[in-house]
């Protein structure tokens, strides 16, 4: 593990260039909100090893306290204080954490147990135009929930074991702390996975997988039990029977879905496992 002494006693790790895939490619309804699955390009950057403490944010903003706690009760504008602060020491952005490099970063940082850390992502429906160079998602939501961030929140007890979680950032909260990296600048348009899904494609495909495992055996089952003339004369009741069943089945099991990365050439592309 590679440490590079910072300003103000910060210790930051430094994180190789690497691929990071989030999200997950299973096609049921229950996964909707963790889809698409996507692969990051992530350029080499600095993370630091622990949250910021109370002493370091004090000292950093001109201030004094010695206590070695973490440091809590922040807002947004607390980060975005000390990120100015901070980045008149580096050429390369200050800034909390994506989730791609709080993933990359994962194994080698320390969050105590029942704290949780805000990232710089907002907190959105899924991962439909998330971005594949590693920079944060920002500036999309609109109303209540524009304040609220994606987050990291430790086990209470079990070191090691995290959730993703939504904190909202607007306004200061106990055992709520922060963290920054120092990654490259990125310019010009993010790419980014498509807005919208293949409507035609997935209409086609429930249609497929509804007749397959929903209205075929409605009907299969009662003539091989001997009711022929039911599947006749009740072939509403099956109907509706089966696409209720069909309907169902697609809350736990539909094909895979696409992963979304980046080519050689920096193109946005489904890529093929």
């Amino acid at each position: 593990m590679d440490i590079v002494e910072g300003p103000f006693g910060l210790r930051f790790i430094k994180i190789d260039s690497s691929q990071i895939y989030l999200g997950i490619d299973k096609g049921a309804w229950v996964y909707a909100s963790e889809r698409p699955r996507h692969r990051v390009d992530l350029p080499a950057f600095m993370i630091l090893e622990s949250p910021i403490s109370r002493t370091q944010f004090a000292q950093i903003i001109g201030e004094k306290d010695d206590s070695n706690e973490l440091k809590d009760m922040i807002t947004h504008d607390d980060v975005e204080m000390v990120c100015r602060k901070l980045a008149e020491h580096f050429d390369d952005d200050v800034r909390r954490p994506s989730q791609a490099e709080w993933k990359a970063a994962e194994s080698l940082i320390n969050l105590p147990c029942g704290w949780t850390e805000l990232l710089a992502d907002e907190a959105t429906g899924n991962h439909r135009g998330a971005t594949l160079d590693g920079r944060p998602r920002v500036g999309e939501m609109i109303g209540p929930m524009s304040g609220h961030r994606v987050s990291q929140s430790a086990h209470p007890s079990r070191e090691g074991v995290y959730a993703q979680v939504t904190t909202p950032g607007d306004r200061p909260l106990p055992k709520v702390g922060f963290r920054l990296v120092v990654s490259p600048k990125r310019f010009g348009e993010a790419p980014r996975v498509p807005d919208n899904a293949n409507l035609a494609t997935n209409i086609r495909s429930e249609l497929f997988w509804t007749t397959i495992l929903g209205i075929i055996p409605s009907f299969t089952i009662p003539i091989l039990r001997g009711f022929s003339s039911y599947a006749i004369d009740g072939w509403a009741n099956l109907l509706f029977g089966g696409l209720c069943a069909g309907f169902v089945t697609g809350a736990f099991w539909r094909p895979k879905r696409a992963t979304w990365g980046l080519d050689s050439e920096g193109k946005v592309i489904q890529i093929k496992d």
